[in-house]
């Protein structure tokens, strides 16, 4: 009988190690890739099955179509669950997916002058940069030099200032001006927001309000 168990055991093992080749590698072993001699086992139901030879855990996971999992191998003995492994990995970066849309993304914009620009021109370009700034974009503005333009950098400086100075306290500076080649770039980026604290007038209302309710 002894030899008997053995073969058919065997036989689970091919089957295993060929589904093993077909999962994408994760952090968590699989199957064949345990190999600790007892684990405790939860089912595909979340039932306790409690402390068994991990052999035995696996022919009941194969005798399911599941996968053994090692969820928690710090544990004594490790815990393994009972999975479709395959349907997991799906579910997990179907959830990462979702995370990551949610997630803001952001972008740098870019708004050019020139360091002679006249008024007008200013305000559009202001304008544009107070735009992206309110949409949660970082800006990176440009000054493009011609010339013998690039003999009067302070020029560039100058227009870069007025910039910074109208956006205010919307901004953060994250680059100083610049030179690069023909350009003179700054890079500004919106302020985090923090959350207005309550005024102590409105405290005192609130606190007035709980106690007449108790009354």
């Amino acid at each position: 009988m002894r030899w008997l168990y053995a073969a058919s055991f065997s036989c689970l093992n091919k089957c295993f190690i060929r589904r093993c080749a077909t999962i994408s590698r994760d952090s968590l072993r699989i199957n064949e890739e345990i190999h600790i001699r007892e684990v405790r086992v939860t089912s595909a139901t979340g039932e306790q099955l409690g402390i068994m030879p991990t052999r035995e855990a696996l022919r009941m996971a194969e005798e399911q179509h599941l996968d053994l999992v090692e969820v928690a191998p710090k544990a004594k003995p490790p815990v393994c669950r009972i999975m479709d492994f395959g349907k997991y990995r799906y579910e997990q970066q179907k959830r990462e997916k979702e995370a990551k849309k949610k997630q803001k993304v952001i972008s740098i914009k870019e708004v050019k002058l020139r360091p002679n620009i006249e008024q007008h021109d200013f305000d559009v370009k202001l304008k544009n940069a107070l735009r992206f700034v309110e949409e949660g974009n970082k800006v990176k503005v440009t000054i493009m030099f011609r010339g013998r333009e690039l003999s009067h950098p302070e020029l560039g400086k100058e227009v870069l200032g007025r910039v910074a100075e109208k956006l205010g306290g919307l901004v953060s500076i994250e680059r100083n001006a610049k030179l690069e080649g023909k350009n003179m770039t700054m890079i500004v980026a919106p302020k985090m927001q923090k959350p207005s604290k309550p005024k102590k007038s409105d405290m005192t209302e609130t606190k007035e309000e709980n106690s007449n309710a108790k009354d």
